[in-house]
């Protein structure tokens, strides 16, 4: 059986943490970034973890993170 390929795009985007929780960058930031508020753009720096229907097609992606 060949090995399974990781994808290289996801696997830039998104963090596992170790407990096992998907994080990814927050968006809405890049855009008429002008209109938003200083509060609004620091409150979209971190990492939040995505929701719960998309975690299984992550971790498809992402066949040899550490945590399964």
């Amino acid at each position: 059986m060949p090995k399974m390929k990781t994808h290289k795009g996801a696997a830039k985007r998104v963090k596992i943490t170790g407990s096992g929780r998907v994080l990814m960058m927050s968006h809405h930031r890049n855009n008429k970034r002008m209109k938003k508020s200083r509060e609004k753009l620091y409150a979209l720096r971190g990492m939040e973890p995505i929701h719960s229907t998309h975690e299984k097609r992550v971790r498809r992606l992402l066949p040899y993170a550490t945590i399964s």
